[in-house]
């Protein structure tokens, strides 16, 4: 069956088509969150076949192939990548109304160039053609990414990463940034088992003896000079709430010291730690004129025995229902009462909050930075049609979403990048709809620019990268 995608796809009025092609289409894409490999783009990896650039660490597709009751040696197991191909492709016709339908067609379509719906009976097929393309040169990583018209890539990277990597793609030139970003969820985890080992891992790189919260600090901010200096422009921060307790630097140093001297802390101290060092990490983003990012709300890994036999990012994680407005004011506050309030991006994975974060944002804007508060875009379990169109329409009601910076793929897939497609889309749709109801005036000159804005402009002047 010919591939349901065409030139309008999405597109319900003729005034939302003339606003994708003539105004979205060919603008850059900015992809400032994701987590791709910048070992793979230094190497400019040629995949071996389509298992392992498409399915392979897609927890997307591992959940949608266990709903469907596929064993999971075809999904993370020991079959053949032809196997978890073919169970893949006999997934796919299950998934209607799911965006992973969306998804793979259009991933198949833009890359591959398949005009067809993938099912049980053309999987060999397409597995073929898509692999005979993928073991040329024009599919390397680099040629990827060059193919979707990318101008920047950031990555996901832990404070203790020698960006080895970046620093090779920044010396060999290629014209697409590729920049790190901190993610210092690991300096937070004081209760984890491997908290003590990773200060010293992080204290032989800085050369700097941690024995108090004082040294802590200047480890910390020794590795932030170390990725500013690699380009590094943003932080990143997974949560499930905003930390925000009331804190003392001696109460810092004495907590530390205790789990440093091997001794359990109680709850309420994990809580005072992480939250002395969201404050202080705040302030040290806001020296270097960063972005901070934070993706709140996630239930992780809930499945101990899928986390027993496959590691964390095994696609057993859920929405969570913390509580988020008060400790989120409350921290931004702390950091805005002394002038120090980064930029700063606010990610829900629960619907139910999104006008929270929207009207969070609106609290903390100023300083002379359009936007310098975002309601970010719609996130993991929301990032489909209907969650797209509901955080515009969040944003719409109670902010300007003419300041959205827009959309990224948060994919550590290689074939994501049409998810910026996918968005441009439902965004000229969601303007092109409200001009035909007479919401907006047919003023396709000036929403042309805002949708240009939106797609890119925004986000390019946000991180001035």
């Amino acid at each position: 069956m010919k591939n349901f995608i065409d030139a309008d796809f999405l597109l319900e009025t003729n005034h939302a088509r003339k606003l994708y092609h003539d105004f979205a289409k060919s603008m850059p894409l900015i992809d400032y969150h994701c987590h791709l490999s910048a070992k793979d783009i230094a190497k400019n990896r040629i995949f071996e076949n389509l298992t392992q650039l498409w399915i392979e660490g897609d927890h997307y597709k591992w959940r949608a192939m266990r709903a469907l009751g596929i064993e999971e040696k075809y999904i993370t197991g020991k079959a053949s990548d032809r196997e978890k191909f073919r169970k893949w492709a006999a997934t796919i016709p299950y998934t209607l109304m799911n965006p992973l339908y969306h998804w793979t067609h259009l991933e198949l379509k833009r890359y591959f160039g398949v005009d067809e719906i993938l099912n049980t009976s053309n999987a060999e097929e397409v597995y073929d053609h898509c692999n005979s393309l993928i073991s040329t040169p024009e599919f390397s990583v680099r040629n990827l990414l060059r193919k979707m018209n990318v101008e920047v890539v950031c990555t996901t990277d832990d404070p203790a990463d020698d960006l080895r990597y970046h620093r090779e793609i920044a010396k060999d030139g290629f014209q697409i940034k590729i920049l790190p970003t901190f993610r210092p969820d690991r300096f937070l985890g004081i209760e984890e088992a491997g908290f003590q080992t990773y200060l010293e891992k992080i204290s032989a790189q800085t050369e700097i003896e941690i024995d108090d919260f004082e040294s802590f600090l200047d480890a910390v901010k020794s590795r932030i000079d170390y990725f500013h200096e690699h380009g590094c422009r943003l932080s990143d921060h997974g949560l499930d709430c905003a930390f925000s307790e009331d804190f003392t630097d001696e109460a810092l140093n004495r907590i530390l010291n205790k789990r440093m001297s091997g001794e359990l802390l109680e709850t309420t101290e994990v809580l005072v730690f992480k939250s002395g060092v969201m404050y202080h990490l705040g302030k040290m983003y806001s020296e270097k004129n960063w972005t901070m990012q934070l993706h709140l709300g996630p239930i992780r890994n809930t499945n101990t025995r899928m986390l027993n036999n496959l590691g964390a990012d095994a696609g057993v994680d859920s929405i969570g229902d913390f509580q988020q407005a008060k400790p989120l004011a409350k921290y931004l506050d702390s950091l805005d009462i002394i002038n120090s309030l980064p930029r700063t991006i606010l990610y829900n994975v629960n619907p139910s909050e999104n006008e929270v974060m929207a009207t969070m944002a609106g609290n903390f804007m100023g300083n002379s930075q359009k936007g310098k508060i975002q309601h970010g875009s719609a996130w993991w379990f929301l990032d489909q049609k209907d969650g797209i169109e509901k955080q515009l329409t969040t944003i719409s009601n109670m902010g300007l979403v003419s300041c959205f910076v827009g959309m990224l793929t948060d994919s550590r897939s290689f074939l994501s990048f049409p998810r910026h497609e996918y968005f441009r889309r439902i965004l000229c749709n969601y303007f092109g709809n409200a001009i035909e109801k007479k919401e907006l005036p047919e003023d396709l000159e000036w929403i042309g620019k805002i949708v240009q804005d939106i797609c890119y402009y925004n986000a390019k002047e946000y991180f001035a990268f």
